[in-house]
């Protein structure tokens, strides 16, 4: 059902590690994660920096933690230096990709046309896409807000076809609240993510209630759990609390 937490919607806390840990590093945090996850009902992902792919997607074996990426091109292959494919990924392999974050749309020209086509790639290859999607300040001050970021959730599934809930997350970030100890109120961002939810069930129907919605900004252990409370927030992208393994288990376990 649209709007209520049920079984077709595990809660996903998500880490986003974005230009953090070195693969010494990626290991030390896993060897302290690990033992704790065994408690953790909800799943759980972590994304490291590229070079530190394989070694962690070795040592999650049998944890039950997924693993996921912080970017990827849309092609196979090509002259695209500096770039990973998703079939790089996939043969790591990644669970997940975080596509069109607000830091790469901000730092490196990403676009709505370039979020639709890596979605696109993701879903060929059989790899979760996490899109994500948020206003800035200004915006929000404006009361642009809902038709800034429907519209970017319009644009990033533009010719797709989701059969599956489990196909794509969608993950709503105000730009305003990454990094800045800002976080939207639980009811703004239910008030957002529900109207992600709507928009979704005009393009896909039912199946909009299956798809998982997070919210991401600034999410810490003090506040996950009035986050979780709302109808249509599934969990969390969160940046700099995952970097600590305890501050992120306690973020996991936040129905404690």
């Amino acid at each position: 059902m649209i709007g209520v937490k049920g079984m077709s919607r595990t809660p996903l806390l998500a880490g986003n590690w974005k230009m953090h840990k070195n693969v010494k590093e990626t290991l030390g945090f896993l060897d302290e994660f690990i033992p704790l996850a065994k408690g953790i009902s909800a799943e759980v992902a972590v994304f490291p920096p590229f070079t530190s792919l394989w070694a962690a997607a070795e040592k999650i074996k049998g944890s039950g933690i997924k693993l996921g990426a912080q970017n990827m091109h849309w092609e196979d292959s090509g002259a695209f230096t500096g770039e990973i494919s998703p079939a790089m990924l996939k043969e790591i392999p990644c669970d997940y990709v975080i596509i069109g974050h607000s830091e790469r749309r901000q730092y490196f020209a990403e676009t709505d046309e370039t979020v639709n086509r890596k979605v696109k790639s993701a879903l060929e290859h059989g790899i979760v896409p996490v899109v994500c999607v948020g206003e800035s300040l200004e915006q929000r001050e404006k009361g642009e807000t809902l038709p800034v970021v429907l519209s970017q959730v319009e644009k990033s599934l533009s010719e797709i076809k989701i059969e599956n809930g489990s196909q794509i997350v969608f993950a709503y970030e105000p730009i305003w609240a990454i990094g800045t100890g800002k976080v939207a109120l639980p009811y703004d961002a239910q008030e957002v993510i529900g109207a992600i939810r709507r928009k979704l069930a005009e393009l896909y129907g039912d199946v909009a209630g299956e798809i998982r919605i997070l919210y991401g900004g600034s999410v810490k252990p003090d506040n996950i759990k009035d986050l979780m409370a709302q109808p249509d927030i599934d969990g969390a992208l969160v940046g700099g609390a995952s970097l600590d393994a305890r501050a992120f288990y306690q973020i996991a376990t936040y129905d404690r």
